[in-house]
């Protein structure tokens, strides 16, 4: 498990000269309860626009959401049950100057008690209701909208033709399918990433619909697109690696190579890096190159290669087991800063520490390709009450909600952490939230809640477009609290019409006042 106290000493010696050279702006967001009950929580000064749901159509030939009456046709083209946000795709300028982005979001998951009534299973919708999705959005009138049907929105899932490369070869047949991807993200060689989780739940579910997901080779690899060009064939990079992927980020070696970086989800997962042979404008870059696992070192994260070959990335845990990686509390999200080269990853906790941490990494020489990094806490969650939570800048204000399991994180254009909370449907006494969190300046180590999501609903991460004047963020599953289900959910959010499932929901939070969220 991470060494806790060797980060949290780094990191208190490290803070004080950056709060000493940042500059204080007012905070946007101050103490906000976030109470469990039926409906959300928005900050005051905001706006949430309910954007895209669960049955809503996503390509032009979609059918009439009818969740009585679910068909593999229909939910292959519908937004799905399940819903977690991967990252705005911002292509060149247009000649009508009008901006426009491709926002990615996959659908890890589909729950039979809550998506279908009687909760029967039904793994031919299921297989077609996972997936991806991929939305086109512009600004029109001075707001940001997802266009209903657009051109470059496009669906992936079980049936999606993809094409495998790298070192690893599964066989044609194996190439068919998108299966539980439960991350993603945008490249700076401008690609879509999207990262397969742990395909075992999916392929038992589906093994009677086809072969393919018997053996299970060509599932549980991140995969690659082109996100403006909807009949493009998403690639399965095997050099990668396949294992219970939890997100992925890409960035750039100060060489030009390209370099990945990915989270094993398990209670007791790694930490991953991929750095490509050839520069990353080079055709098919991530079919060779080096796998690293992180070992943290005090304050220090030293990158350990793998050995090359087919065996490593088959299966990379056993491989960074033995070269002395260090297992973290849960990795999953990742969320890369756009102004220099940082990393943030966010640790949902384990049994050990439950509460979960978020980690701040930042490369050495200011190269994502080296073989070192600074490595120091930007906070652990939990009460401030437990001496293993840890805030900066004075602490959490008072009334304010605690962060508790840290999942999903993105960092905008202005240097500020949004980090989702989930915890999987348990009810506790405060609702699951979405949290901005300073990474400079006094008031950094300090996540301070800005929505509230309805009951049992998780956050299923954020994203921004250039300008910051959104935020789109998902909201996963509401109203499936264990025990619930489709006939008796917890909550029928967003419409809260008798008869109607609750159902995820791709929301937008504007400021009231205008500019860029979070001030």
């Amino acid at each position: 498990m991470i060494r806790r106290r060797q980060i949290l000493a780094a990191s208190a010696a490290l803070a004080a000269p950056a709060l000493a050279r940042a500059q204080a702006r007012p905070p946007e967001f101050g103490a906000l309860a976030l109470p469990v009950r039926q409906d959300d929580t928005v900050a005051p000064g905001y706006r949430r626009d309910v954007l895209v749901r669960w049955g809503d159509r996503v390509t032009f030939d979609a059918p009439p959401w009818n969740p009585r009456a679910p068909s593999p046709r229909a939910a292959a083209t519908q937004f799905g049950w399940d819903a977690r946000v991967c990252g705005i795709a911002i292509p060149p300028p247009a000649a009508d100057s009008i901006p426009r982005g491709v926002l990615a979001v996959v659908h890890p998951t589909v729950n039979p008690a809550m998506a279908w009534p009687g909760g029967r299973d039904r793994p031919e919708v299921a297989a077609a209701m996972q997936g991806a999705s991929l939305l086109n959005i512009e600004k029109r009138d001075g707001r940001w909208v997802v266009v209903d049907g657009g051109f470059q929105s496009r669906r992936l899932a079980a049936d999606t033709l993809c094409r495998i490369s790298g070192p690893v070869a599964v066989g044609a047949e194996s190439a068919l399918g998108v299966l539980g991807p439960v991350g993603g993200g945008v490249t700076p060689w401008g690609t879509l990433l999207l990262a397969e989780g742990d395909p075992r739940g999916w392929l038992s579910r589906l093994a009677p619909l086809h072969p393919r997901f018997t053996h299970g080779e060509g599932f549980g690899w991140v995969l690659e697109l082109d996100p403006f060009d909807p009949l493009s064939l998403p690639v399965k990079r095997t050099a990668l690696g396949r294992f219970a992927h939890g997100d992925v980020a890409a960035a750039l070696a100060s060489d030009g190579r390209a370099v990945v970086y990915m989270t094993d989800r398990r209670p007791a997962g790694f930490l991953y890096r991929f750095v490509s042979a050839d520069l990353a404008t080079a055709r098919d870059a991530l079919d060779a190159g080096r796998l690293f696992v992180a070992r943290l070192e005090g304050d220090r994260l030293r990158w350990l290669p793998l050995p090359e070959g087919g065996e490593t990335a088959r299966d990379p845990g056993a491989s960074a087991q033995r070269a002395g990686g260090t297992p973290f509390d849960g990795p999953s999200g990742l969320g890369l800063d756009p102004r220099r080269q940082r990393l943030l990853l966010a640790c949902r906790g384990s049994p050990a520490r439950p509460a979960g941490h978020v980690i701040e990494i930042t490369a050495a020489d200011g190269d994502d390709g080296a073989e070192t990094a600074l490595a120091r806490l930007l906070f652990a969650a939990g009460d401030p009450r437990d001496p293993a939570a840890r805030y900066g800048g004075g602490g959490l204000p008072p009334g304010s909600a605690i962060p508790l399991n840290p999942d999903t994180v993105a960092v905008d254009a202005r240097g500020r952490a949004w980090i989702g909370t989930d915890n999987g449907g348990v009810v506790r006494g405060q609702a699951e939230g979405l949290y901005v969190c300073e990474l400079d300046g006094p008031r950094r180590g300090v996540p301070l809640p800005a929505y509230g999501a309805p009951r049992a609903a998780s956050i299923g991460g954020a994203a921004l477009p250039p300008d910051g004047e959104i935020l789109f963020a998902a909201v996963r599953h509401p109203g499936a609290e264990p025990g619930a289900s489709f006939e008796r959910p917890a909550t029928r959010w967003p419409a809260f019409e008798p008869g109607v499932p609750p159902r995820t929901t791709l929301i937008g939070l504007t400021r009231l006042a205008g500019g860029a969220v979070g001030g």
